[in-house]
């Protein structure tokens, strides 16, 4: 019987334990999370998104109580088009996070940064390429461009001298979205050197409408590998989505993947960015507690649990100290909602916003407890206490059950001494 240790993600002449870690933001996949997978042989992920407030966090800098301060007297406004971001901070912000991490780095894997091209930030195409050059300029080893479909993004560092360089990947759902890319990026002569391709069961936001629960990955996969085989294309294909066992890897190893990427179950490893009480949220939650809504100002459905304080949250919105999400006119449909309801509630103090929430905010603050469907699954991984929490695990743990299990089997931890 294989398992996931039995197979190799090769990228050139260089082979890897085929297991990719997520980006999840806002530092949810932390840079000690990305830095044990790397050391353990695989690939791990850190996140770009809102890099200032990462920043401020992990090296004590000011960015988003200086840009606060600056845009201050807009608070009151409900147009936002004025806020805008220091790309020179933005720069700074990437280069910092990205370059610390890449020094502590140790073992044969590799780090990505996950790239959201959805956090437009008021200037979409200047801050994603602000961003994109400064990963580079710190040594990153790889970009995956993900939440939308970066038809630009290859452009936008084609000049930077590490750009044929840097393991460059893109996440898509469907087999359009792959070929829309490859098309408008066919200019750069550069092919991406992998492809994740998220299902249905995805953590976050998704590539799919409401109708997400009639596609299947495996489908997916199978579509995309045709096609590329169709047009002699010899791009790695990397599944992601309701993998939740070294079992289910395998499977998909088997039928010609070249690694999976995996995320719900490190976001109850120890070295994962969630505080602990939010955690346990996970570890407590039920199947029904997970869903798919259209609470996020992206336009993306999006997949978490149901008691997240951010859902029906109707606080003012931050823009000033954070505005990831303003569009290039500095609009947010949080905003608009927000102003909806103060106006059809004069003179309360706090409205509830159902239809949509303050991503930047909630997500800053672990409010927005965004996750894959089998999340319910978590209390199966581990032990519960005799006070009723459950264990953490550690990413090593998470990480070797992917690669050493056989028979659909989770390794419970060690149990921790009472």
């Amino acid at each position: 019987m294989k398992r996931v240790d039995d197979f190799r993600l090769k990228f050139g002449k260089q082979e890897l334990v085929p297991i990719m870690v997520g980006g999840m933001g806002v530092d949810i996949s932390t840079a000690e999370l990305a830095l044990e997978a790397a050391r353990l042989g695989g690939v791990g992920h850190i996140s770009d998104a809102m890099i200032k407030t990462v920043a401020d966090r992990r090296f004590n800098t000011k960015f988003v109580k200086n840009k606060l301060q600056q845009y201050k007297f807009n608070v009151a406004n409900t147009d936002k088009s004025v806020v805008q971001f220091n790309l020179g901070e933005v720069a700074e912000a990437t280069r910092m996070h990205v370059a610390s991490t890449m020094e502590a780095k140790r073992g044969s894997g590799l780090v990505f940064v996950n790239c959201m091209e959805k956090l437009t930030m008021n200037a979409p195409k200047e801050t994603l390429r602000v961003r994109l050059q400064a990963a580079l300029d710190a040594g990153i080893d790889g970009i995956t461009l993900a939440a939308g479909l970066h038809l630009g993004s290859f452009a936008l560092i084609e000049d930077h001298p590490r750009f044929r360089d840097a393991k460059l990947g893109i996440i898509v759902s469907s087999l359009r979205a792959l070929q829309l890319f490859l098309r408008k990026s066919a200019r750069t002569n550069r092919l991406p050197d992998y492809v994740v391709v998220e299902g249905p069961l995805a953590g976050g936001h998704l590539g799919f409408g409401a109708d997400w629960a009639q596609y299947d990955l495996a489908t997916i996969v199978a579509e995309i590998q045709t096609w590329l085989r169709a047009e002699q294309l010899d791009i790695p294909l990397i599944p992601a989505g309701g993998i939740f066992t070294g079992s289910d890897a395998t499977a998909f190893l088997e039928s010609g993947a070249a690694a999976v990427q995996v995320a719900t179950r490190f976001t109850v490893a120890k070295e994962c960015g969630l505080p602990e009480d939010v955690q346990q949220e996970y570890f407590k939650a039920s199947e029904e507690q997970i869903e798919v809504n259209q609470v996020s100002p992206t336009g993306y459905p999006m997949r978490m649990l149901s008691n997240s304080p951010a859902i029906g949250s109707g606080i003012r919105p931050n823009c000033e100290a954070y505005g990831y999400l303003l569009d290039a006119s500095g609009s947010c449909s949080y905003i608009t909602a927000y102003n909806r309801e103060v106006a059809a509630n004069p003179g309360v103090k706090r409205v509830s916003v159902m239809e949509k929430t303050c991503l930047c905010t909630h997500m800053r603050n672990f409010d927005c407890w965004t996750c894959g469907h089998y999340t319910y699954r978590l209390k199966d991984t581990t032990h519960r206490l005799d006070d009723g929490s459950y264990q953490l695990l550690s990413a090593e743990h998470i990480f070797h059950d992917y690669q050493f299990s056989t028979g659909n089997q989770i390794a419970l931890p060690e149990r921790a001494p009472a």
